[in-house]
């Protein structure tokens, strides 16, 4: 069965069990896919209000943004499992075996791309969930802000996992370059995503 088909329950159990998958990047796909539902919901109650009809097209486009995020991040559950799985084999090669670093370095790029694209979904969570607090039904915005948090978290998570792979690698340069793109999406949408909530925390005072 398909871990995005998966109970809370059983996924929960299997990331905390000693299984090799889910593991940070899966969890970090999930906290993603909940921080962007959250904002979709705030769209949903804030389509159809008379005092939002003015912004409500606009709406309706991030909710539609935001359902095919959430579905992205969690397919990314399962694509991270299947790329990592191979990784822990290619870790079992014996060490004098000739085609040992030339199959884990096939793997290592692999593996670093689900967390990648984890993250880069996570970044555009932040950009529609900061439209979401700012325009969304003013009832909700506690919610925007708890999606912003589990984004950052999500968006994090993502970035440690590409980098766990990328420490590893033979080739510095594409290392690098994947290091360079991290590293500048993560510190640009931490710092949105720590702003929405702020502001929201400040709307509340």
């Amino acid at each position: 069965m398909s871990m995005q088909e998966s109970s809370v329950r059983t996924f929960s159990e299997q990331l905390a069990s000693k299984a090799a998958v889910p593991g940070g990047g899966g969890a970090s796909a999930l906290a993603g896919a909940l921080g962007i539902a959250l904002g979709d919901m705030v769209g949903e109650l804030t389509v159809g209000k008379k005092k939002y009809a003015d912004v409500e097209e606009e709406i309706k486009g991030l909710m539609e943004e935001a359902q095919q995020l959430r579905r992205t991040l969690l397919a990314c559950i399962d694509e991270d499992a299947a790329a990592f799985e191979p990784l822990s084999r290619a870790y079992g090669i014996p060490k004098d075996d000739p085609s040992r670093d030339a199959v884990l370095e096939e793997c290592l790029r692999a593996a670093a791309m689900p967390p990648l694209h984890i993250l880069e979904a996570c970044c555009r969570a932040v950009e529609l969930l900061e439209e979401f607090a700012a325009k969304g039904s003013a009832l909700m915005i506690s919610d925007a802000a708890t999606g912003a948090a589990l984004c950052r978290g999500a968006l994090q998570g993502a970035a440690v996992n590409v980098r766990v792979n990328t420490r590893l690698m033979k080739d510095r340069g594409h290392a690098e370059e994947l290091n360079a793109r991290v590293n500048a999406l993560t510190e640009e949408y931490a710092a949105r995503a720590e702003r929405v909530y702020e502001a929201v925390t400040a709307r509340l005072s």
